[in-house]
């Protein structure tokens, strides 16, 4: 894994964590050149983790993320115990802030945060999906300790659907909630009132729409403190949506640092 400190990195100051896992078939340095997030890294102070994932027998790159996504030769691997692993080596070998380590991945990487959030949400606060899911069978996810989640996806999504699938599909051997039920989940977990959601203000993220064509949904009242879930939708986004790096990832990255736990 690569790991990318600030410009000004002082051992007596504690800075968040953030782990940045790339989706399926690509590698951590094709993430980070798409969104960007290493140039954010003294602007925003912040320490950065670019880990790889496995690769298949055809050399694509995935994580062992819920049964659809994306162990599809089904090898005996273990990301959950990897990632705590590589989270354990940046805090014993920089001063991380315990309080605020958080995942930010895209499409098989967000469903690895989903994962992680599910099976190891002792030693992270929040974490950001575009274009992942979660476990299609809320049992799947055993925990009650709640992680602050923000899911952006595109609405015009042909790879992972913005409304799930429901059972195998195509390359899929299992399905996934949509991304309103997603979030919905983290927020019920965070003891959030579900009828009480609010729209924040539109975001312009995408720079092939025109106009602010992201639509923001908050769980804010009753959530459990410091903790809540939101669903940035990209109203005719994709699966790789095109945006402005610096913004979008400053986006992503300041959401992640409004929690800690």
């Amino acid at each position: 894994a690569e790991i990318r400190i600030p410009d000004d990195y002082d051992p007596d100051t504690e800075y968040p964590l953030v782990v940045l896992l790339h989706g399926y078939s690509v590698s951590g340095g094709i993430q980070n050149l798409y969104f960007g997030l290493s140039n954010q890294v003294s602007a925003l102070d912040f320490i950065l983790v670019i880990p790889d994932g496995t690769p298949n027998s055809g050399g694509a790159r995935f994580w062992n993320a819920t049964d659809a996504c994306c162990n599809f030769e089904d090898q005996p691997v273990d990301d959950v115990a990897y990632l705590r692993g590589l989270i354990e080596e940046a805090q014993a070998n920089y001063r991380i802030d315990p309080r605020r380590v958080y995942l930010f991945g895209h499409s098989n990487g967000g469903f690895m945060s989903h994962r992680m959030a599910c099976d190891a949400p002792d030693v992270i606060a929040a974490i950001v999906s575009l274009a992942g899911s979660t476990h299609l069978l809320p049992a799947d996810c055993d925990t009650d300790t709640p992680v602050s989640m923000l899911q952006i996806h595109g609405t015009a999504d042909d790879v992972i659907l913005y409304d799930g699938i429901e059972g195998p599909q195509d390359i899929f051997p299992a399905g996934y909630p949509s991304a309103a039920e997603t979030t919905r989940r983290s927020a019920e977990r965070a003891g959030c009132d579900l009828d009480a959601a609010e729209a924040g203000p539109d975001l312009d993220l995408d720079t092939s729409l025109d106009g602010a064509e992201t639509s923001v949904l908050e769980y804010h009242a009753g959530c459990e403190r410091g903790v809540d879930a939101a669903l940035w939708t990209i109203e005719g986004g994709g699966h790789l949506p095109p945006v402005n790096r610096a913004a979008f990832s400053t986006a992503v990255i300041e959401w992640l640092l409004a929690h800690e736990r």
